[in-house]
């Protein structure tokens, strides 16, 4: 069972999302909390898999507040949740080091979705305000370049391997479609992380957009 943190800063919000992902989905809801401030101590506390991250709170953001996490709990995912169509904010939260985004208004099933392929290592940028939010992201990255502007590196197998995470495959959906281990899958991944300079799965989507290997 996945266990979630949520964190908004609306009780019916909370309300909301907690009734989504645990009735009609069967997520466990580990923990909550009201604004970015409380999310280190109540990660220690109650162990999430994924933390829900709103990105507009009163005290500390969504962008502060993933910053903080990813310093101190680099390994657990973070995927961004908000109201506002906020191009910044978004690209900030990838700055930050969110495993991806949703808009609130999106289906409860593909809200599932992303909950689960970002809880089990993957990476989900809402489709509706992709394309938008790369623009900015691009505009200022975090620091140098990721990676080369060519994909001549890469293996065959490991640019299929790509092509499949920039779609938002999880592992062993991507081993599915391979028809190989995840163990191989992730050895895959390890080196096209590698030889691309890549930090994440989220940089791995970016990647895959901007050049070409992933529908716009």
């Amino acid at each position: 069972m996945i266990r979630v943190l949520l964190v908004d800063d609306q009780d019916l919000v909370r309300a909301g999302l907690r009734g989504i992902l645990r009735s009609a989905f069967g997520f466990e809801i580990a923990g909550e909390c009201a604004d970015g401030a409380e999310v280190l101590a109540a990660a220690a506390a109650c162990e999430p898999d994924i933390v829900l991250m709103d990105v507009r709170m009163p005290l500390v953001d969504g962008v502060a507040a993933t910053r903080r996490l990813r310093a101190g709990r680099p390994e657990l995912p973070v995927l961004a949740l908000t109201t506002f169509d906020d191009d910044e904010a978004l690209a900030g939260m990838l700055r930050a080091g969110a495993a991806g985004f949703v808009l609130k208004g999106i289906p409860a099933e593909e809200l599932h979705r992303a909950v689960r392929i970002v809880a089990e290592g993957g990476a989900w940028l809402d489709p509706a305000v992709t394309s938008r939010v790369l623009n900015v992201y691009r505009e200022a990255p975090p620091g140098p370049p990721a990676g080369p502007a060519g994909l001549g590196l890469l293996t065959a197998r490991e640019l299929e391997v790509l092509r499949l995470i920039g779609q938002g495959h999880t592992n062993a959906e991507i081993a599915t479609v391979l028809v190989v281990g995840e163990g191989t899958v992730k050895t895959h991944i390890n080196h096209v992380f590698t030889k691309l300079s890549l930090r994440d799965r989220a940089a791995a989507v970016i990647f895959a957009y901007d050049h070409g290997l992933v529908g716009r």
